[in-house]
C-alpha cells in the first residue's frame, strides 16, 4: 500500500516527509513529485511504509492535521489508471475546412 499525501507547502523536503511519518513506523519510500519547469515540489507526496497497520495509523494521525502551515489531506493511494495509447483518444482533430476550399 502507498499512502497520498496532499496540500503540502512548497518548501517540504524528503527528509521533512520522513520524520513526519517516522513517529508511525519505518518509512521505506518517500516520492516527492517535481513540476517539470520549475524543479520545485507540486505539492502532494508519496510515503510507502513498512506494514499496512504502520500506514494506517499515520493516515489516521495526519489526515486533516496542520503542518508547516497547511491542512494535510492524507489517505490510502488510489492505483494509478492506465492512460489510452491516443492523448486524444478517438475524437479525430486536425483541421474540419481543409475540404471546404472556397477559392
Amino acid at each position: 500500500m502507498s499512502i497520498y499525501v496532499g496540500n503540502l507547502s512548497y518548501q517540504v523536503t524528503e527528509d521533512d516527509l520522513k520524520q513526519a511519518f517516522a513517529e508511525y513506523g519505518k518509512v521505506s519510500r518517500v516520492q516527492l513529485p517535481t513540476d517539470r519547469e520549475t524543479g520545485r515540489p507540486r505539492g502532494f507526496a508519496f510515503v510507502e511504509m513498512e506494514s499496512d497497520s504502520q500506514e494506517q495509523a499515520a493516515i489516521d494521525a495526519l489526515d486533516g492535521a496542520e503542518w508547516m502551515g497547511r491542512d494535510l489531506k492524507v489517505n490510502k493511494a488510489k492505483p494509478r489508471e492506465e492512460r489510452s495509447s491516443s492523448p486524444r483518444g478517438n475524437w479525430g482533430g486536425g483541421n474540419a475546412r481543409r475540404n471546404n476550399n472556397r477559392y
